[in-house]
């Protein structure tokens, strides 16, 4: 019989921790709602005591969230205890996660206490918390180097005092998979009482072995997994659930194990994730990187095509993406110009491959990403008559009025002629620069997708937005690159405007 691995998320406490700003309660509130759809078991809100925001954003998490259980850290502290159950009263069933330091560092440098002095914490602890609920967790803070006899004598009191779960954390990303999975064993092995309580692990990612180190703890017996989406976090990031999930799903035979999240919502909530943290997720991340499903080899291209699983373990829909993404550079073959061709609506018949697929190496080896209307136009470019004309941002401000409004001007060249449009706003910025640019060039096209990669070029930081737009049911591309971020997406949407220009042009030939 298959085993359910309960998944505990702690973007809101541990991932926010990583960040420069703290989320506001909305922001916070988003995230939770879209865990909830995924079907997230425990969502760890945040840590009470540490200031009034993180209350009051767990207290209406607290109210919103009815079917994943809500959680929030404590010290083994009364009055962490008492005001982690204060804001969490309005749900009906929570728990409360206590944390204290087992390892000989934590104890007697930080804590600065002898190791019996902490069992008598911890237990005082769990019985205080078991007040406002019996689902306690506790935490042996650095188990990754705590001594193994320490981490058996502690975890026996605290299931003994009313734990129902224990969790390991390789606090510091010490540990390596086979040691980390030993830990595991010998828990299960020497604490008598251990099966009155669920084993779980918090890996942290400094050594890049968190992932790891958590399905060796799956395989040793632990049945709760503590990690955050994207893998957000202290220092190097926590353990990356959508990696932990994914794992579990394409081994779920050999493991014995399996999960109830909602696979098709994956995506979605790590785009959420990351647009609400304003941190980018890496091109090559496992699972929800933009090139995770994407190939540029012309070799693995073939492969895909005439068969998805010669190089993709892992079908895209599974976590809620519609398409594989075939990259057009200069690595590409005859055989992704070909499937792009067709996909447009284009016989062979309709162009000369051989001539096609010149054009579109050279144009591959001077841009480095050609894009399907690339295609068109580079197939049809001798039967336009005119040279195409294009929009060009000559200027662009935004100044902030006392009262709280925006006020956002550009200034667009197109045919010679010099097109200025102003708006006072109380909105998003982004939908306003959007709303212009639609009103000066009458194309209703659909923002889809907005990605930010910050860079640093001689001590500046220089802001690269890659967006995604629909219009007429087909995707279209712009980049923008300036310093300035508001300016670099007006960049972008012009790019995405003239590429859409240009592709009308060729379809009216």
């Amino acid at each position: 019989m298959k085993n359910k691995i309960i998944i505990l998320d702690t973007t809101l406490r541990d991932g926010e921790q990583a960040l420069k700003a703290s989320l506001k309660v909305k922001e916070k509130l988003k995230i939770a709602i879209s865990l909830e759809k995924m079907g997230v078991d425990v969502i760890e809100s945040g840590f009470p005591i540490s200031s009034p925001g993180d209350f009051k954003s767990i207290q209406k998490i607290s109210q919103v969230i009815k079917n994943s259980k809500i959680c929030s850290l404590a010290r083994c502290l009364e009055k962490d205890i008492d005001v982690a159950a204060e804001a969490m009263s309005s749900s009906d069933l929570f728990r409360i996660h206590l944390f204290l330091g087992t390892s000989d560092i934590h104890v007697k440098s930080k804590l600065k206490k002898n190791f019996e002095e902490i069992i008598e914490m911890t237990v005082s602890s769990i019985k205080r918390a078991l007040r406002y609920t019996d689902d306690i967790e506790f935490s042996c803070e650095d188990a990754g180097r705590t001594s193994l006899d320490n981490l058996c004598k502690i975890v026996e009191k605290a299931i003994h005092a009313g734990a129902k779960t224990i969790n390991i954390p390789d606090t510091v990303g010490y540990a390596i998979p086979n040691k980390f999975g030993k830990i595991i064993k010998v828990l299960k092995n020497k604490v008598y009482n251990i099966d009155k309580a669920v084993i779980s692990v918090h890996c942290h990612n400094d050594l890049g072995m968190a992932v790891a180190n958590s399905i060796s703890a799956i395989q040793a017996g632990a049945r709760q997994i503590e990690g955050t989406i994207n893998g957000l976090g202290e220092r190097a990031g926590n353990a990356a659930l959508e990696e932990i999930i994914m794992a579990i799903k394409l081994h779920e035979k050999s493991l014995n194990v399996y999960t109830t999240i909602k696979h098709k919502e994956i995506y979605k909530t790590s785009q959420i994730v990351s647009r609400i943290c304003n941190i980018a997720i890496p091109i090559n991340k496992a699972i929800v990187g933009s090139n995770a499903f994407s190939h540029s080899s012309g070799i693995h291209q073939d492969g895909v095509l005439k068969n998805k699983k010669n190089y993709e373990i892992i079908d895209p829909k599974v976590i809620g993406l519609k398409t594989v993404r075939l990259n057009l550079t200069s690595r590409s073959g005859r055989a992704a110009v070909k499937f792009y061709m067709k996909e447009m609506g284009y016989h062979e018949s309709n162009y000369n491959i051989d001539q096609l697929y010149s054009k579109f190496l050279k144009l591959a080896d001077e841009r480095g990403q050609v894009f399907d209307y690339d295609l068109e136009a580079l197939a049809f470019s001798d039967k336009i008559k005119e040279k195409i004309s294009y929009y060009k941002l000559e200027y662009f401000s935004m100044k902030k009025k006392i009262e709280g409004s925006t006020v956002v001007k550009i200034k667009l060249s197109f045919k010679k002629k010099k097109h200025t449009f102003t708006m006072k706003t109380n909105d998003s910025l982004i939908e306003t620069i959007y709303l212009l640019l639609k009103k000066l060039t009458n194309y209703h096209f659909l923002m889809k997708e907005i990605q930010l990669n910050v860079e640093k070029n001689n001590k500046k930081e220089i802001k690269k937005i890659n967006i995604r737009a629909n219009y007429n049911n087909r995707s279209f591309y712009g980049i923008g690159v300036t310093e300035d971020i508001i300016e670099s997406i007006v960049q972008a949407m012009v790019n995405v405007i003239n590429n859409i220009r240009r592709y009308k042009k060729i379809k009216n030939i």
